[in-house]
């Protein structure tokens, strides 16, 4: 990766037109060939960037943009496209490549799969009695997360997301219409399981006769005693 910081300007063509004035910022060149155009401010968001297939080329300012002050010319044009990114360099004040190597990717914690086992592990979160039946319970429209049964015996089904959303209930609903046309299931009753349920969601569940499960993610990987908080 290569990391220039300059003060420039910046100009974008093509599918639309963009211009950034003469400022101090941070020009980002990755392995894959991608040029980002960042500021200080921003969060992870460039000011403006092109994305591969692209090709760098850089070259000397000609008379007229020598003299406002131009040093050096980026050119980066799209492969495939019209759209070019044009920066003026006037003044480099740092210029370093460092080769990161292969990157393993990122690897995420509290993740759907994860709720999913530690719920199957700890199924009793849904009620006393209640026991697993299976994991990934297929359907024709795709697996249910968890199929249980209650200690009264009724098949109950699991919708586990991070954040539930009316999309999750909507999702939960379409399978419980078709397992309770199962005679050896029905009645299957819902369960929709999250670190954290939408207002909006919980109505439509309720309405709907689902019943909704917050889920502690400490708690269930045992960093947490809920018994020991004071709040």
């Amino acid at each position: 990766m290569r990391i220039v910081i300059a003060d420039c300007a910046v100009d974008y063509s093509g599918r639309l037109t963009a211009h950034l004035p003469l400022a101090r910022r941070v020009l980002m060149v990755k392995a894959d060939g991608s040029v980002l155009v960042h500021s200080d401010g921003g969060s992870y968001k460039p000011l403006n960037w092109m994305s591969p297939p692209c090709r760098l080329s850089e070259s000397e300012p000609d008379a007229a943009q020598a003299e406002v002050g131009v040093t050096g010319v980026w050119t980066v044009q799209h492969t495939k496209t019209d759209d070019r990114l044009v920066v003026s360099l006037h003044e480099v004040h740092s210029d370093t490549t460092t080769e990161l190597g292969v990157d393993p990717g990122l690897v995420k914690d509290g993740v759907e799969a994860h709720l999913q086992k530690l719920l199957a592990e700890q199924i009793t979160l849904l009620g006393d009695g209640h026991t697993l039946v299976r994991r990934e319970y297929p359907t024709a429209i795709g697996p249910v997360d968890i199929l249980a049964r209650s200690a009264g015996g009724t098949s109950v089904a699991v919708e586990i997301k991070r954040r539930g959303d009316i999309d999750g209930v909507e999702q939960l609903t379409r399978y419980l219409e078709l397992l309770n046309r199962d005679p050896l299931l029905a009645p299957v009753d819902g369960v929709f399981a999250a670190q954290e349920i939408k207002p909006q969601a919980r109505v439509l569940a309720t309405d709907r006769g689902i019943r909704c499960v917050v889920l502690d993610y400490d708690a269930m990987r045992g960093i947490d005693d809920v018994d020991s908080r004071l709040f």
